[in-house]
């Protein structure tokens, strides 16, 4: 890789136009990749069109939904709910990451990629829903008015470095979560739908931890401060989704995305690939941010112990009772 920008330690002469134009052509190189290897698929294909049918208002016909209807798991649905929500907030999204990124060169490229392809998400999720009935869809527009009126405001927009560490965690978040929704909603069509769903989030994740890789090598000090307080402060883009606590509480229960998962499938394999905690020669910021970073994430094994072993127990409880 060749740098557009010296090296510089600490946080001296770091801006982030300096750092968006340091970081411009490993952007151009991971686009390009990243349009090589992605593979175009029509979201209209995934949907069960046959399944759907009116629902009462205009139509005379219409059917009002009724939860016998949908095929999906209890658990499934709540996650299904807070996934599309989750994505329904692109607009948002898109103004944040255009706003820090900007809208030209390699930078404004993917940033109108990447949007293109999150829409399809939102999209083909909101119509396998409907066809399917699988969730109540008033109740489901009502969630979508209130938390899209609400808006997103970034825990990181103050600081680009933040934010690509952020998303580069955040994109596996939302992969997994995808992925388990799947394996538990007890309808293969969905399982299906949100396995495509997931194969992009995993190349956007690719994409960021790339250039989260790169942001360590220039700005080692900066962006191992930026690691520390994503990792320590992580919060899912969906924290603000009405009922998001109980529903998060819901999921934790249901092995979709809880403390364990978040630790083992989210947080170490990132740290793991880039091996941030075996990074030399930092100085005196950095060193203490990848202490800090350490001490976290055995205290967060630790915690995520403690959460298995309840689990564990509440599991043997409802066996018990299921046996009696």
């Amino acid at each position: 890789m060749t740098l557009t920008s010296p090296h510089l330690d600490s946080s001296a002469g770091w801006t982030d136009a300096r750092l968006l134009y340091a970081l411009e052509e490993v952007v151009e190189k991971e686009l390009n990749r990243h349009l090589k290897v992605v593979k175009d698929w029509m979201p209209h294909e995934y949907v069960p069109w046959s399944d759907g049918r009116n629902f009462p208002g205009f139509f005379e016909d219409g059917e009002a939904w009724d939860p016998s209807q949908s095929k999906v798991t209890d658990i499934g649905k709540t996650a299904l709910v807070v996934n599309l929500l989750t994505e329904d907030n692109l607009p948002s999204y898109h103004h944040e990451i255009a706003s820090l990124f900007g809208r030209d060169g390699a930078w404004g490229t993917w940033v109108h990629r990447w949007t293109a392809e999150e829409g399809r998400h939102g999209i083909v999720m909101r119509d396998y829903l409907l066809a399917s009935r699988a969730v109540d869809p008033d109740k489901l527009e009502q969630f979508r008015m209130s938390h899209m009126s609400e808006g997103f405001e970034s825990d990181n927009r103050h600081s680009m470095l933040h934010s690509v560490a952020y998303v580069a965690f955040q994109e596996l978040a939302t992969r997994i979560s995808h992925r388990n929704t799947g394996h538990q909603s007890g309808d293969p069509v969905c399982d299906r739908m949100l396995a495509r769903i997931a194969l992009d989030e995993n190349l956007h994740m690719i994409f960021y931890r790339n250039l989260l890789k790169a942001a360590l090598e220039i700005a080692p000090d900066l962006a191992m401060q930026a690691v520390r307080d994503v990792v320590v402060d992580f919060r899912m883009p969906g924290h603000g989704i009405p009922g998001f606590e109980r529903a998060a509480a819901q999921m934790a229960i249901g092995e979709i995305y809880n403390m364990r998962i978040h630790h083992d499938d989210v947080l170490e394999p990132v740290i793991r690939h880039l091996k941030v905690l075996e990074i030399s020669g930092l100085g005196p910021d950095g060193l203490r941010a990848q202490e800090e970073l350490g001490l976290f994430m055995n205290g967060l094994d630790t915690e995520a112990a403690k959460f298995d072993a309840k689990l564990a127990a509440r599991k043997a409880r409802m066996a018990a009772r299921a046996a009696g």
